[in-house]
């Protein structure tokens, strides 16, 4: 007999993704302080696709694997993939206390890979958990849940960073001594930052440990856990650490035609958005506090002059004191940007449900995308700081329809049972574009686009048009129904 889920209540949902707000106030500070603070550390634009490595490398390789290994496990204690997302927060919190202590740029990138590797961990498996709990008349509305706790908890990340840097910013103090030990120029990640960080560690523990004591895993079915006692008792070591690569490979060859399709889109969407991410403070820099690469060179030389003990001058004391408060506000910009599109994404999110439900999920997300390109577009041209966040509404509504509706759609055409290797594979397929631009696009803002932060937001707004272009061909074939029968 066919085992049918329950509908669960609202509060179920609402309880099961409690934990994607800790996730993803993790990912906001990712997303908005990450890049500023390698900048703080000495990186220049060019530099900053490449540092940021760590995130598409990580999330190729540990997000598919972990999900294989979670549709193979069982615990009567602790379940299937609670185990996973739990063990992924506790390394993500450590990381997040960690962070604004670095000293050198290399110890902020690896510290961003051991983040990485700890949010991978605990995003796939709880995407699967999601999908596990939900019969399919419910699956659009417990991944839009989804996202309004992706958008709260992005939200209050970029909000502590405007709201911070606004509380507890050192002014500049006129005549104070450049090369002073403790000074906030010479120190180079500014202590407002630190709170954000450390409200980030207990956001991303303590919501988890919400999500796994207030939501209780589906048992697997007698033939479903004999297939795993089986399996871990005749299987050797080397067999269970290589099967998940197998299983992937197996999956990809028999990936619905949707899915395939959604590739491409995702190459165009992902990549544009890696540019926002790492670009986006660069250009504020540029578009609304006048700081020009000249600028960053003449500031970078009198910090190399300042730390080697030179004799610094009055004049480039003050330049050096100025140039740090202006980076500060872009960042602290950047924050109330961010937070603003992340708000929408959390108003909206539910919103879309009976839109696409009446539209259809496509129109929607094509829909979505265009405006996000439109967003991207704009925003260098506006230098008043509040109109600025109008083009961020056009993007949180993209980035509400980016973090639901493809997961709504993918989930009706892949098996229950392997839903945890076609959740890693959808996230193969986000982090390969993240991937080649992290390779690729150093080299491309510096030798086609003038290393210019501006000509790079320009770039990605163009690459989100040709993605919702490309998302007009997604239909749901009559492949996709026989696949798996």
């Amino acid at each position: 007999m066919k085992f049918t889920k329950p509908k669960l209540s609202f509060w179920q949902i609402w309880n099961m993704n409690v934990g994607f707000f800790g996730i993803q106030f993790s990912f906001g500070l990712q997303q908005t302080a990450i890049n500023p603070i390698f900048s703080f550390l000495g990186a220049h634009n060019e530099e900053l696709p490449l540092l940021n490595l760590a995130g598409p490398v990580t999330g190729l390789i540990i997000q598919p694997l972990i999900g294989a290994i979670s549709d193979k496990t069982w615990s009567p204690r602790w379940g299937r993939r609670k185990p996973f997302f739990l063990i992924g927060a506790i390394v993500a919190s450590l990381c997040l206390f960690m962070f604004p202590f670095s000293s050198e740029l290399w110890f902020a990138v690896g510290l961003l890979w051991v983040l990485d590797a700890g949010n991978n961990t605990a995003m796939e498996p709880y995407r699967a958990f999601v999908g596990d709990k939900l019969p399919d008349v419910q699956l659009t509305y417990g991944f839009q849940m989804q996202s309004l706790f992706v958008g709260a908890g992005i939200t209050l990340a970029n909000f502590s960073l405007f709201l911070f840097q606004d509380w507890f910013s050192v002014p500049i103090v006129e005549g104070a001594s450049l090369c002073t030990a403790g000074n906030e120029v010479v120190s180079a990640i500014p202590t407002w930052v630190y709170y954000s960080f450390f409200l980030g560690a207990i956001m991303s523990i303590g919501t988890i440990l919400w999500s796994v004591l207030k939501t209780p895993e589906i048992p697997p079915s007698d033939e479903e856990l004999k297939f795993i006692r089986d399996r871990n008792k005749d299987s050797s070591f080397a067999h269970r650490v290589f099967e998940p690569f197998i299983e992937i490979y197996s999956a990809l060859g028999k990936m619905p035609v949707l899915m395939k399709k959604l590739a491409g889109v995702y190459l165009f969407q992902w990549y544009a958005l890696f540019v926002y991410w790492q670009f986006i403070t660069p250009m504020l820099r540029v578009s609304m506090f006048g700081i020009s690469n000249s600028d960053t060179q003449r500031f970078d030389g009198i910090m190399a002059a300042c730390n080697s003990g030179a004799e610094i001058t009055a004049a480039d004391t003050s330049f050096a004191q100025n140039f740090q408060f202006l980076s500060e506000q872009a960042l602290a910009q950047t924050g109330l940007m961010n937070g603003t599109y992340n708000m929408v994404t959390m108003l909206v999110a539910l919103v879309l449900v009976p839109i696409a439900a009446k539209y259809s999920n496509k129109a929607v997300y094509v829909g979505s995308l265009f405006l996000t390109g439109i967003a991207m577009l704009s925003m260098p041209y506006i230098e008043d700081p509040y109109l600025l966040l109008l083009p961020m509404i056009l993007f949180g509504i993209g980035w509400a329809a980016m973090m639901g509706i493809p997961y709504a759609m993918v989930s009706k055409v892949i098996p229950k049972e392997r839903r945890g290797v076609y959740m890693g594979i959808v996230n193969m397929m986000i982090v390969i574009p993240m991937g080649i631009q992290t390779l690729t696009f150093g080299f491309i803002v510096k030798h086609f686009l003038g290393n210019s932060a501006v000509n790079a937001i320009l770039f990605g707004g163009v690459f989100f048009i040709i993605a919702s272009l490309l998302a007009l061909r997604i239909k749901r074939q009559k492949e996709d129904y026989l696949t798996f029968e």
